[in-house]
């Protein structure tokens, strides 16, 4: 079959949304499958784009293409997953949060004002009109299914899948730094682990890795671990490679990660392959899909002091962290992702 992945592109802004699509390119291809990925641009300030990208969207004809009929189109990002075709099946990331659980937080541009309301019902409407064309409605995580069913009535299937290089993450020592790797934003809580680092009472230490989102965002962190006197025991780094990337990883005691309401989180997938516990949070979303509190990891209240007495409690037993790590990886093995079994759901009849 020839199949069009429709996604959208933030100019300058990759992830891993983007690395989704590309990987669900090439299991599409090792299946035998012809396969291409159609991108839209989108930004969402000012907020009145938000509606002008709705339209734009109903505007693509992806049908035919000049390599012949499109058989089957997957939509994976609003509002690229509003383009018609008659055979759609939908794979949604994410809806747009910020209409959705942000809406009226620090974390949305969308506020409870004439413009925010406005734009707030008419994403709503969107998606529930035009996901509902879709022949079947998957989502990334049950977090996201659980949202799509709450705020729009619409039903969905989970359907997981690997994060990129799983087989390639390993376990080596348990050092005695925690990693917190994760793109420097808001809603991943950086400063949260700042805050908590003043209250940890073992020498151990916190290795901060991801590019900022912004100058703004990153010069704030940098500035807290400044003004709280922790240079010595917080490292941030801005970009590493794959290999140091894996090597952080198999060398960490644990994992670091507590975003606000994640959809689904890579790193949970990456430290669960490299047998490493993760430390999350009770509103973190995703990763409690995979973490259970003194099992394979540590759930915590989003609190700067809880958080500290769970780092203390791996920096001070490294046979502890060995101990959640493994069950960790035995998590991960139980659930069976694979891209064989996301590409079969996404193309059956």
């Amino acid at each position: 079959m020839k199949i069009a992945i429709a996604t959208v592109q933030i100019p300058f802004v990759s992830g891993g949304a983007e690395l989704l699509a590309y990987n669900l390119k090439q299991a599409l291809i090792h299946a035998g499958h012809e396969a291409e990925i159609v991108t839209m641009p989108f930004m969402d300030s000012p907020v009145e784009y938000i509606e002008n990208h709705i339209v734009a969207s109903r505007l693509f004809d992806l049908k035919q293409s000049w390599g012949g009929r499109i058989d089957l189109f997957i939509g994976l990002k609003f509002p690229a997953y509003y383009i018609p075709h008659d055979n759609k099946v939908c794979w949604v990331l994410h809806q747009h949060r910020a209409a959705y659980e942000l809406f009226n937080t620090e974390f949305s541009n969308l506020k409870d004002n004439s413009e925010g309301n406005y734009i707030r019902n008419i994403v709503n409407r969107a998606d529930v009109t035009y996901l509902s064309e879709a022949k079947r409605v998957y989502t990334i995580s049950e977090n996201v299914t659980t949202r799509m069913q709450n705020y729009s009535g619409l039903h969905s299937t989970p359907l997981y899948h690997p994060c990129p290089d799983m087989d390639k993450f390993y376990c080596g020592e348990y050092d005695n730094y925690i990693l917190m790797p994760s793109r420097i934003n808001i809603t991943k809580r950086q400063l949260l682990a700042v805050e908590a680092m003043l209250h940890t009472k073992k020498n151990g230490k916190l290795y901060v890795v991801g590019k900022a989102d912004n100058e703004y965002e990153r010069e704030r962190l940098l500035s807290l671990i400044k003004e709280k006197r922790l240079n010595d025991r917080i490292k941030y780094l801005d970009f590493v490679s794959q290999e140091e990337k894996l090597k952080l990883y198999a060398n960490a005691r644990a994992v670091l990660f507590i975003p606000w309401d994640e959809d689904y989180g890579y790193i949970t997938l990456e430290s669960m392959a490299a047998s490493k516990a993760v430390i999350t949070a009770s509103d973190s979303g995703g990763p409690l899909e995979f973490i259970s509190d003194g099992q394979n990891g540590k759930v915590i209240e989003p609190d700067a002091k809880a958080l500290a007495e769970a780092m203390d409690e791996l920096f001070g037993s490294e046979s502890l962290a060995k101990e959640y790590g493994k069950a960790a990886q035995r998590t991960l093995q139980e659930k069976e992702i694979s891209w064989a079994h996301v590409v079969k759901e996404l193309t059956k009849k």
